[in-house]
């Protein structure tokens, strides 16, 4: 892993800045710290997680530098966040649930049933969910997992399942629940877009930043996401509407469907046993997201204030504690409903305020730099911006309702980024005098104009070595001013880029689970967003396979476009290619591990027409580059 041994200290605009912050907010209130510790049972003496080839997928000491003061290199706010998300063990929420809390991004709850107990979110990796598991049983018994839920679609609920239970299990009885539309989304989400989404989640993670001071600190959320082996069980039991009831293992749950939230498929839980209420990831200790930085689909803030409301009426005379997906739970009536409605009023507040401002004719730039939440909103802890933030999710409402495009013409059809630098660099002068005055505001604080400055620079000139060492400076004092984790990693892992070159992506989410529930549909799909189009442009390719046990499935490749239909048809073309065969073979092929010349020799499998053909369709298809650069063209 590069070190950050040209890393620079705090320049005094930001020191200045981060000691503002604690004359700002109230660090004696020590109610989230008591929260945060409170039910404590204990944890692992072992320092790290290790994966079947001995490497670190997790490491539980690496944030014990967050103990001692916050240094100037890092918001004070930021800091006191991510000390509580940082701590690990073993917590009770009330008696019958736990949380193995600090053992990955998110929590592993734990919900003891009459024969064994429900795992709830498993983690992202196997390793970690395993240990998890392990310190729960060490201290309340080795019983066997009955039962495994999932709130919702996004990997670190449900990339390690397989170590807390088999998929030999699940087939003999162990049910697996999860919202209506979990498999289509969590699929989906890591392949169609997965690449490059992942690429850019090493910089929304800050996995490959050392940890310390000057370097990852946390994301807010939790602090950093594992490392080790993600995998996928189908659920074997949908949750399809509000007010469900479910029972396993005698553990009484009523779900509320919340789509379309923090997910585009989640739930929250009521357990009327314990009166207690999961809210997933729908109210965390922060501002969330409603554009994650590593990309996703826009998020509905009016329908997450909604449900938000809907939580409330239906469980919050229920309901002494409330506890989550991530960070710590919140005890006691009264503030649980304080919780729970404080967030729907964060969420409220941004989109309407953002759509009353676009409907005054402002842009997405200006109405994040005006966006102020109201004094008794932001004097809460919980709605600070450790990971969504104010600035980034009213752009994301604005994007949700008007898309990219601010309404000026002179932004229609612009230049793009390496033409566009090229000629900024020219009018202002050259390379030599962007770069004096990009220093100059250095000396004076402006770290924001030196970023926007000597991006020209480096986009009209990569190999500029002055500008890339200003640039990674600059970004490395504005990440040190961060609040928020996600901007904090972005900049330093910018910086850390520019100093050491790419660091890739440590995370990589698209499994052979993942690429394995993919139905055959979702499967050409994600080949279709892969062709090379002007390479096709005149390629004209109709394969056709039979299956014995289904409809032929029938891949057209024309006008650059490949085209999939099941059954036969008027809009299914002659094939040039026709195989027989099974759908292990046909997935086999499509995912390239099986070459499509060894096809005729297998058994079952029968072949008429032109063979080559399917091995010119494929040969149509590009790779994926999963180091494409971001702070260079």
């Amino acid at each position: 892993m590069p070190r950050n041994d040209h890393s620079r200290p705090a320049e005094p605009g930001i020191a200045e800045a981060n000691e503002a912050v604690k004359r700002r907010f109230p660090f004696e209130d020590t109610r989230d710290l008591d929260d945060a510790r409170r039910g404590f049972l204990g944890t692992t003496s072992d320092g790290a997680i290790l994966g079947a080839d001995g490497r670190v997928v997790w490491d539980l000491e690496a944030y014990g530098f967050l103990e001692r003061d916050c240094p100037q290199t890092a918001n004070p706010s930021l800091w006191r966040q991510s000390r509580m998300a940082a701590d690990h063990g073993l917590f009770e929420v009330v008696e019958g649930i736990y949380q193995v809390r600090g053992f990955d991004l998110s929590n592993m709850t734990v919900v003891e049933g009459e024969r064994g107990v429900l795992v709830i979110d498993p983690l992202i990796s196997a390793e970690t969910a395993a240990a998890a598991l392990a310190l729960y049983r060490s201290h309340r018994g080795d019983r066997p997992v009955t039962g495994v839920l999932y709130t919702h679609s996004h990997v670190d609920h449900f990339g390690g399942v397989k170590g807390v239970v088999s998929a030999d299990e699940v087939a003999a009885g162990v049910p697996v629940l999860a919202p209506e539309g979990f498999l289509d989304h969590a699929v989906s989400e890591n392949v169609y877009a997965g690449t490059a989404m992942a690429r850019r989640a090493a910089y929304m993670y800050g996995a490959a930043l050392p940890k310390g001071e000057r370097g990852q600190i946390g994301t807010g959320l939790g602090q950093t996401t594992s490392t080790g082996t993600v995998g996928l069980i189908p659920p074997t039991r949908d949750v399809v509407r509000t007010g469900q009831e479910e029972t396993v293992d005698g553990i009484r749950m009523v779900f509320q469907l919340t789509p379309g939230t923090e997910a585009p498929a989640e739930l929250n839980i009521h357990f009327p046993g314990h009166a207690a209420l999961c809210v997933a990831e729908n109210a965390t200790h922060n501002l969330h997201n409603l554009l994650t930085l590593r990309g996703a689909e826009v998020r509905d803030p009016r329908v997450w204030a909604r449900y938000l409301t809907e939580a409330v009426q239906l469980f919050g005379a229920a309901s002494d504690v409330a506890f989550a997906s991530h960070h710590w739970p919140v005890w006691g009536r009264e503030r649980v409903l304080a919780f729970l409605s404080e967030q729907r009023d964060l969420y409220a507040y941004l989109h309407d305020q953002t759509l009353r401002m676009l409907n005054e004719g402002l842009t997405s730039l200006e109405i994040a730099e005006r966006m102020e939440l109201p004094p008794a909103l932001e004097r809460s802890w919980h709605t600070h911006g450790y990971y969504g933030s104010v600035s980034h999710n009213t752009k994301a409402v604005y994007q949700r309702y008007m898309g990219w495009f601010d309404g000026n013409p002179a932004h229609l059809w612009e230049h793009p980024p390496v033409e566009a630098a090229e000629r900024y660099v020219a009018c202002m002068g050259g390379a030599e005098e962007v770069l004096r005055h990009a220093h100059a505001s250095y000396a004076r604080g402006d770290f924001r104009w030196v970023a926007q400055l000597v991006h020209h620079v480096l986009f009209a000139d990569p190999g500029n070595a002055e500008a890339r060492a200003l640039q990674a400076d600059a970004l490395e004092q504005l990440g040190y001013g961060c609040e928020n984790g996600p901007w904090r990693n972005f900049y330093l892992t910018g910086a850390l880029e520019l100093r050491h070159g790419p660091v890739g992506t440590p995370t990589a989410t698209a499994s052979p689970d993942f690429l394995g529930a993919l139905t055959l549909d979702q499967l050409c799909d994600a080949l279709a967003v892969r062709v090379d189009g002007p390479r096709s442009w005149h390629a004209d390719l109709t394969v056709r396979w039979n299956l014995p046990d289904g409809e032929p499935l029938t891949l057209r490749l024309f006008n650059g476009v490949l085209t999939h239909l099941t059954g036969t048809g008027p809009a299914v073309a002659p094939p040039d290619v026709e195989i027989t065969g099974g759908e292990a073979d046909l997935r086999a092929v499509l995912l390239g591990t099986l070459p499509p010349e060894d096809l005729a020799g297998r058994a079952g499998v029968t072949v008429s027409g032109d063979p080559g053909k399917l091995a010119a369709l494929l040969g149509h298809l590009s790779t994926p580059d999963p180091d494409f650069a971001i702070v260079t063209p």
